[in-house]
């Protein structure tokens, strides 16, 4: 991950989604100037530190399980990461406006209630947490067994999980869209004895294919316009 999420067109996309999700496009209308973030479950600190670039006007913080993750997280970004598990937030009530998760909530060793829960106790009132979670049980494959994913989402059952969880306002939907045919295709043909994950280096023409892919459905997302299924869900609810 340390290696890769620099240049990989995933973690390029996903962080980039996630930033958008933070600005007004946002289906919550995003968040201020001097807003207080948690990146929970940030890592090796892709995102913290492309956060830091596009949005200095953030008060930025991560948690990272990984005590090695943790630790090139907060070399990488200056920032401060500490170590710690979303299952129990070392942190006060309220101690943020906004709280982001990547990925985190699908994992073997998270518990989905304690975690939700934490996301809420931690959140002010009225704070912001967004959600990046794979998309549908049958897409598993031998890569969620590489990264230990355990769980996958649709967006009816992520709504439901954060109003059970407390929160009064939610949105979700579905996004890398456009290249789902070919992640289905791909599922497909590699089955479940595929030998490497997913992250891996691509072919540079593929890398700059699906880049230009996901840059496309960004920005009809601006737009408006999205399709009702994805590689993967995104989930935004205020804290009420």
């Amino acid at each position: 991950m340390a290696t890769l999420e620099d240049s990989m067109w995933w973690y390029r996309a996903l962080h980039a989604s996630l930033i958008d999700r933070l600005g007004p496009s946002g289906a919550m209308g995003g968040v201020g100037a001097g807003t207080s973030l948690l990146d929970a479950g940030c890592g090796t600190g892709g995102l913290l530190a492309r956060l830091k670039a596009a949005r200095p006007d953030l008060s930025l913080a991560g948690l990272e399980f990984d005590a090695e993750a943790a630790a090139i997280a907060a070399a990488k970004t200056g920032l401060p990461v500490q170590t710690g598990s979303v299952n129990a937030l070392p942190y006060p009530d309220a101690s943020f406006d906004a709280v982001v998760s990547a990925d985190v909530l699908c994992h073997a060793g998270v518990d989905e209630a304690a975690a939700l829960a934490g996301f809420r106790r931690c959140l002010k009132p009225g704070g912001l947490l967004l959600l990046n979670l794979p998309a549908y049980q049958w897409m598993a494959s031998a890569h969620d067994r590489h990264v230990h994913n355990v769980r996958r989402y649709t967006a009816g059952r992520a709504r439901r999980l954060l109003l059970d969880a407390g929160f009064g306002e939610v949105a979700c939907g579905y996004w890398n869209s456009l290249l789902f045919p070919l992640m289905l295709l791909h599922r497909l043909m590699a089955g479940q004895d595929e030998a490497a994950s997913d992250v891996r280096p691509f072919p540079a023409w593929q890398e700059s294919l699906f880049t230009a892919v996901t840059t496309a459905e960004r920005r009809l997302a601006r737009l408006g316009l999205r399709l009702p299924f994805g590689g993967s869900v995104w989930v935004e609810a205020r804290k009420s």
